[in-house]
């Protein structure tokens, strides 16, 4: 799977997000624990990039790992995301971006659930769920 690369300017983005949007996308800020919409959502669906609507996770891969934040053992597929070594706070973490238009969507850890052993701790914000439709 390509992803189609999405560049605009930092003007753009603050014209399009909200503000809170723009300090977690843009600037790479965290929303508090457990203060997202998504983080007890159960609702069958796909999460997208609130910032450019690329597929990021299947809901089947959510799990409650008691973080705070929704989390993942998956994306939807692995070129739909990059990361990158994040050592602000005076640690090490793995940080997860849209790869896309390169959005801060959270971190990713190696303490989650079978099969992949991965925990992908994602800002709500960052996502937006698209809902299956009950039939």
């Amino acid at each position: 799977m390509s992803v189609k690369k999405i560049k605009k300017s930092e003007a753009e983005w603050k014209e399009e997000l909200t503000s809170e949007q723009f300090e977690i996308a843009r600037n790479k800020g965290t929303e508090r624990a457990f203060t997202g919409e998504y983080n007890s959502c159960k609702d069958d669906g796909i999460y997208r990039c609130s910032s450019c609507g690329q597929e990021l996770f299947d809901s089947k891969t959510k799990y409650d790992s008691g973080s705070g934040w929704p989390s993942f053992y998956a994306p939807d597929n692995e070129d739909v995301i990059i990361t990158e070594t994040d050592s602000s706070l005076g640690m090490s973490r793995t940080e997860v971006m849209c790869a896309a238009c390169d959005a801060h969507l959270g971190h990713v850890f190696p303490d989650g659930p079978a099969p992949t052993g991965m925990r992908y701790c994602i800002n709500s914000i960052s996502l937006s769920l698209d809902k299956k439709n009950e039939s």
